[in-house]
């Protein structure tokens, strides 16, 4: 059965080569050198990032199981640090607003480490505090990175459509070839080396001191609101206002909870699903493999994000109903495969039809990444940009603490149901979205439209009449 493993990673390999070199001149943006300087500065730092988040991913359930917890006190752990996002992600995402974006920054890769260096403690306390302190991290990685890198592209005068080119890199890096090749070496270190299952922490806590030397060495601060008299709950009733009174913006952070929260549930689903009689499965190299497929959403996304036509608002209707489809296969496969109880193994039949659909999940995932931020960097307002970032995950982050609670009430297949119902709800406000996008760029007609819309004769009368008066 370890041949399936290699011949999926082939597979994806050679089609992620395939879309790349296929690309042609409509498929690529011309850019200037100064913003290709910018662009790579940001994108080292954000891999960076991303290798110190991704190294944890796949041991992380992992490193619970050898200290011995069960699956419902590691479900609790997970809730903590979802919770800490919940409670805390506002607030952090208001300072970055009030305090600086670079700082935001900087504070993750603090908070991150000391969550890292918590793993060596097998004690259940220490272990909560690290949670928490990797829930504050994730609302500061899931914000202030994006906020930054908006108002500091705009700072600069940089053409607003590169900021697409900027996206769909970020991600096919930092959640593509850094997420694989961070599985592959944690895969290294664990099982080659045999360091144990926190040595991945060690070295995330290492790319993320260099990252933040980087930081430190190479960005300018930027903020969200100037005002020097407001306060976070000012701040917050903005925010919050700015959500009530724009329906676009209520309608992304409906779909952003949606989606992220059947991603993060899937996250902790993932490693029982495929080894439901534990099953001995290779975690770095099947999370490798699903970054590849994330890597060839990324792929594809900066295809169609370089195009004016299909938007993205149409587009993303298609990418929630396939994700959806694939989370549905664990309960397909229920039903048409024989479970089997042999304790142990490799992966059974059941286990690899599923990863195939995990991995088209995570090539829908590859797709929202870009797609999202393009979306946000178009709707939501400047001033109050984290804190707006954060607001959408508080729904997000008490659905995924819902379904981690109640973790030994259901069966998986029940919580895979569920994803799949919440990814046709975010396939259906997005197409409310589209509809109010597209109503309003035609009451806001462009340039050109404005122009073929002249009265030329009368535009040559009136020179003419100028030209004889003047002579």
């Amino acid at each position: 059965m370890e041949a399936f493993y290699y011949l999926v990673f082939a597979a994806l390999s050679a089609v992620v080569f395939g879309v790349e070199i296929s690309k042609t001149t409509k498929d690529r943006i011309n850019t200037s050198p100064a913003f290709n300087s910018f662009k790579n500065n940001y994108l080292v730092v954000y891999s960076l990032m991303m290798a110190g988040d991704w190294l944890q991913g796949p041991y992380v359930y992992f490193l619970y199981t050898t200290y011995g917890f069960g699956k419902g006190e590691i479900g609790q752990l997970f809730i903590a640090g979802f919770g800490s996002s919940m409670l805390f992600g506002t607030i952090v995402g208001s300072l970055a607003d009030k305090q600086g974006r670079r700082r935001a920054c900087v504070t993750y890769c603090i908070t991150y480490i000391l969550s890292c260096i918590t793993k060596h403690s097998p004690q259940y306390r220490v272990l909560m505090i690290g949670r928490v302190l990797g829930g504050i991290a994730t609302s500061l990685l899931f914000s202030s990175f994006e906020s930054w890198l908006v108002a500091e592209h705009n700072k600069r005068g940089f053409d607003q459509q590169w900021l697409s080119l900027t996206f769909s890199k970020a991600i096919f890096l930092g959640n593509g070839l850094v997420a694989i090749l961070s599985g592959l070496f944690g895969n290294f270190l664990v099982d080659t080396f045999q360091l144990g299952p926190v040595a991945p922490f060690d070295a995330a806590a290492c790319f993320l001191a260099i990252g933040m030397a980087v930081i430190l060495s190479s960005w300018t601060e930027n903020y969200g609101d100037p005002s020097e008299n407001k306060d976070l709950i000012a701040q917050f009733r903005g925010a919050a206002a700015a959500i009530a009174s724009d329906e676009k913006i209520a309608l992304l952070g409906a779909i952003q909870s949606l989606f992220e929260g059947s991603m993060y549930t899937f996250v902790f689903l993932w490693t029982p699903a495929l080894s439901p009689n534990d099953e001995e499965i290779p975690h770095g190299f099947i999370f490798a493999t699903f970054m590849l497929a994330s890597m060839l959403g990324s792929s594809i996304a900066s295809r169609l994000m370089a195009r004016s036509s299909p938007r993205v608002e149409s587009y993303m209707q298609i990418v929630f109903i396939v994700s959806s489809a694939s989370l549905l296969l664990p309960i397909v496969t229920s039903f048409l495969v024989a479970p089997s109880k042999v304790k142990g193994g490799s992966m059974s039949l059941s286990g690899c039809l599923q990863m195939l659909g995990f991995c088209t999940f995570e090539a829908c995932v590859g797709i929202f990444w870009p797609s999202i931020m393009k979306m946000r960097s178009q709707y939501i307002p400047e001033e109050a940009r984290s804190t707006i970032m954060n607001f959408f995950r508080i729904p997000l982050n008490i659905f995924v603490c819902v379904v981690l609670y109640n973790v030994n009430a259901f069966p998986i297949t029940v919580m895979f149901g569920m994803c799949s119902i919440f990814l046709v709800v975010a396939s259906i406000l997005q197409r409310r979205l589209l509809v109010i996008a597209e109503k309003q760029s035609k009451s806001f007609p462009s340039p050109l439209q404005l122009l073929l819309n002249l009265d030329i004769n009368a535009v040559l009368s009136s020179s003419l009449d100028y030209i004889v008066h003047t002579a």
